[in-house]
């Protein structure tokens, strides 16, 4: 594998990977501290944190790790204007869903007690080595000044040039194959859903900046073929999620162990964005229901979520997850890293003859 790439050298890493930040709690200050003490790079996802506990996570990885690592935020997202009528609809849709797990009927959803200004304030008290974003372009000049080294996620090639003309230090191409929300910001969804096969090579052509392959990477034959595609780093999420310093259930990694190729789906109907689930039956159900916009559909379904989990529903479970999410491992944080690397060694040996 080489491991010195210009994203190496430019996180400050041994080796070419960085853990997804991963938001609702996946993503505790144990793994990203045992991530990047790894030599790969720790993130934290900070996107549904009050400023408060960005400032405690920070602090907390600090203490476990002088390594580099990372911290997400999702980049202001325009206010939500709540439809009575739908959330009406929504909510009756759901009544016998809560009778079931035994819930009230919750309160309207509202917005947090924060602000997207007030979480990127703690980031840059916070001075993190790395700052990431997705779902947008933010304003970038305070993290900068702060002296941090900035990742911004792309779905498309114009993406890709708007992120570059902003200043950004690398790419993360978020490919057609990616769990979790869609980060596109230009253009249409559909118009977003580009394989990686397809869209790593565009945008090397597009960009000078060095670009992190994010979507479906399990192993090392996936970080081979981002390399081979002009991708000078990785990023895995769900792959992370197997291990046990990630916040993800024994339920979570079961559910992700018995996910077919086919396993997946994208759409909007669990938060109100597009992202990538993994097919249960609440999720199609949820199909059938136009959604409240971002992020109060979420708000209305976390209860769900959270009962869901602790009851092993797994019928009711909100899981999201990549396409290749049946290949995780439960190995811990450093062995994973370990083997990952070994893994993509191997496969470039092979192909070299």
């Amino acid at each position: 594998m080489r491991l010195a790439t210009r994203v190496t050298e430019l996180l400050g890493i041994r080796y070419p990977i960085v853990q997804a930040p991963m938001a609702g709690g996946f993503t505790p200050p144990r793994l990203v501290a045992a991530v990047s003490e790894a030599g790969a790079l720790g993130s934290f996802a900070a996107a549904l944190l009050p400023p408060e506990e960005i400032l405690a996570g920070v602090a907390e990885i600090r203490a476990l790790t002088d390594e580099p690592f990372g911290v997400n935020l999702f980049a202001p997202q325009p206010a939500p204007a709540l439809d009575p009528g739908r959330a009406t609809a929504v909510q009756a849709a759901l009544r016998a869903v809560r009778e079931e797990l035994g819930l009230p009927e919750p309160e309207p959803p509202s917005p947090p007690g924060w602000t997207f200004e007030t979480q990127l304030q703690a980031v840059v008290e916070a001075r993190p080595p790395v700052f990431s974003f997705t779902l947008g372009l933010p304003p970038l000049e305070s993290v900068r000044d702060a002296g941090a080294t900035m990742l911004g996620s792309a779905t498309t090639v114009a993406e890709a040039v708007e992120l570059e003309r902003a200043g950004v230090d690398a790419v993360v191409v978020q490919a057609a194959e990616a769990g979790g929300h869609r980060g596109t910001f230009l253009g249409s969804f559909e118009g977003s859903l580009v394989g990686a096969l397809a869209l790593l090579p565009q945008i090397a052509d597009a960009v000078a900046l060095p670009l992190v392959a994010a979507g479906g990477i399990m192993d090392g034959r996936g970080i081979a073929a981002a390399l081979a595609l002009g991708a000078e780093g990785v990023q895995l999420g769900t792959a992370f999620l197997g291990c046990p310093e990630s916040g993800a259930s024994d339920l979570y990694r079961d559910a992700l162990a018995r996910a077919k190729d086919d396993g997946t789906v994208v759409s909007p109907v669990v938060t109100g964005r597009h992202a990538r689930w993994l097919r249960t039956p609440i999720v199609d159900r949820l199909a059938e229901l136009e959604p409240l916009p971002f992020p109060l559909q979420g708000a209305l379904l976390m209860d769900i979520r959270r009962a869901a989990g602790e009851q092993g529903r797994d019928d009711l479970s909100l899981l999201m997850a990549g396409q290749a999410a049946g290949l995780v491992r439960r190995l811990p944080a450093a062995e994973l890293v370990e083997t990952l690397v070994r893994e993509t060694d191997e496969t470039i040996r092979r192909l070299s003859g």
